[in-house]
């Protein structure tokens, strides 16, 4: 799926733009009030985990032009 985003392009804003577009995602990636990523949740782009950067980093212009894609990949866990 592919979002527009105004502004600067950062994990926050890009999550903001998701969330806009698609509503029944809201709180699924990020919790409702403090807009922490969800727990088991992953964010990498250009192939490198960034979950534990600042979400108002600057993201690459691969992902800002669209070439690369942000992705949320929930990971697995258990025994």
């Amino acid at each position: 799926m592919s979002v527009s985003v105004d502004g600067p392009v950062t994990r926050s804003s890009v999550l903001d733009a998701l969330e806009a577009a698609y509503p029944m995602l809201r709180g699924t990636i990020r919790d409702h009030d403090t807009k922490e990523r969800r727990p088991f949740l992953r964010f990498f782009v250009c192939g490198e985990d960034v979950s534990l950067a600042s979400p108002e980093d600057p993201l690459p212009e691969e992902i800002a032009s669209g070439r690369e894609p942000f992705m949320v990949i929930g990971a697995i866990a258990g025994g």
